[in-house]
Order: structure tokens, then C-alpha cells, then sequence
């Protein structure tokens, strides 16, 4: 059996292409440290941003239907960092930046030791940092 190494890429619509990506730039260059490129794909220009682990990129959108969290679809996007005092500092930045980001803080209610920051991008999609685990570490080294 052929085992998933991890996620290659997402991609993202957006209603408002530069829009987003002054968004993005704040969001995954500024306060998480991704790199990013700009390449045309069918016609359609596109912003990646990337990092060691996977890219995230933005289309533009053929429609104008807002997103909807409830709707089938992506309820919600979350990224991952090494530690509680990670997830505070990104929490900050964001915050720093002009982006409504909740303060960092637990959620015993998800694990003893689950902390996270939520905001949402200009089109509606929810947005979560959260720390390293312990139950996700022990996942990974006793896989």
C-alpha cells in the first residue's frame, strides 16, 4: 500500500485576487514565514506561497458565490506551528497587521494541550494557527 507523505498543495478561490493576496502576504509571508511566486495557468494568473512542507495558492474565482463554512466544502483551513508560544506570537502579528485574529489561547474542550488563533480571509474562510500537539507528535513518532 502506498502511504500520503503529507499535503503537495491547496488551492484557494478568491473573489478579489489582489485583494487576497495583500491578505496572504500578512497572513503566510509576514507572520508564518512562507515564500511565495506567481505564475499564469490557463490564463489565469495565480499567487503561490510555499514553504518546506506544502503551497497554498490563490485562483480567481469564476463565480460569485460567497463561501460558506455549513454549505459541502471546506469548513475550514488549519495551519500548524511548533508551540503554544508560537501560536500567541502569530496571534499578535496577525492582529499587529489589521487582521482580526482571536487571542491565542487553550481549548481544553480539544485536547489538554490544544492552543489556537482564529481569523477569517477576505472571502469568508476560516483560518486557524494551532500548536504541536503532544497527541499529534506521539502520532507521528510511533507511527
Amino acid at each position: 500500500m502506498t502511504e500520503v507523505i503529507g499535503i503537495d498543495h491547496i488551492y484557494i478561490t478568491v473573489s478579489d485576487l489582489n485583494r487576497s493576496e495583500i491578505f496572504y502576504d500578512l497572513v503566510l509571508l509576514e507572520a508564518l514565514g512562507f515564500r511565495k511566486n506567481k505564475f499564469t495557468l490557463g490564463g489565469d494568473p495565480h499567487v503561490q506561497y510555499f514553504n518546506r512542507h506544502f503551497g497554498y495558492v490563490l485562483r480567481p474565482s469564476r463565480t460569485e458565490a460567497a463561501h460558506d463554512s455549513y454549505s459541502p466544502g471546506l469548513h475550514h483551513f488549519c495551519l500548524r506551528v511548533d508551540s503554544a508560544e508560537g501560536v500567541a506570537a502569530v496571534a499578535t502579528q496577525l492582529r499587529r497587521s489589521g487582521i482580526e485574529a482571536s487571542e491565542a489561547k487553550l481549548y481544553p474542550d480539544y485536547a489538554p494541550d490544544y492552543w489556537a488563533t482564529f481569523f477569517t480571509d477576505p472571502d469568508g474562510i476560516r483560518l486557524e494557527v494551532t500548536n504541536y500537539r503532544l497527541e499529534r507528535r506521539e502520532r507521528h513518532d510511533g507511527w
